[in-house]
């Protein structure tokens, strides 16, 4: 079994989670303060759910203290390696950037810390945005896809509700009902409980 901990971090209550594989820690995603937090660990890999910056905001101090690799969709790159990138959208933050190692996609295999996930891509709130599935453990870490009651907003740029939703349906509903979801904000939840009585996929 898989052991992780939480991590809640930023001005957004933002949610890392740190897996304690057998090669080493992986971390996924990395708000504000998650450096700080997890300074003492053997970090080896980051592998980020998207680009927004309240997930990226640590990234590349966590790459710099542990020396790890980074990884990210190809179409959050931008997001996590061009300096200013956010000034264009109106958000007066200035990010520090990171080349990421690897860039994720669905259908490659994903090994980090010794430990195999499956990834999901599940596009919508923004464009890239990943989940990162354990089959064995029963669990999927879903970034800004699906919340508790909710799900991830799409008013950003690149954003598409029809398309949150019908990846939602596709790629996360028909997991099985026990999957434990543990989301970018806000407690976890099951794939079970969401698909019953989730307002905004049950419209």
């Amino acid at each position: 079994m898989i052991k992780f901990e939480e991590f809640t971090g930023g001005a957004f209550d933002t949610n890392a989670y740190l897996l304690h594989g057998p090669d080493g820690c992986v971390l996924i995603d990395a708000p504000e303060g998650a450096d700080d937090h997890f300074a003492r660990e053997k970090i080896v890999a980051l592998i980020l759910t998207h680009g927004h910056f309240d997930h990226i905001s640590d990234a590349a101090a966590v790459h710099r203290r542990h020396g790890c690799s980074v990884a990210i969709h190809a179409d959050s790159r931008a997001m996590l390696a061009e300096r200013g990138f956010f000034s264009k959208w109106g958000f007066p933050m200035n990010i520090e950037p990171v080349e990421p190692d690897t860039s994720l996609v669905e259908g490659v295999p994903l090994r980090a810390g010794g430990i195999n996930l499956s990834l999901l891509e599940v596009p919508g709130h923004c464009p890239g945005s990943v989940c990162f599935y354990l089959r064995d453990q029963g669990v999927v870490f879903c970034g800004d896809t699906l919340f508790a009651g909710g799900v991830g907003r799409w008013d950003l740029p690149g954003g598409s509700k029809d398309l949150l939703i019908a990846k939602i349906q596709q790629k996360l509903l028909t997991l099985p009902a026990d999957t434990i979801v543990y989301p970018g904000h806000g407690p976890a939840t099951t794939i079970g409980v969401e698909s019953q009585t989730n307002p905004f996929l049950l419209s």
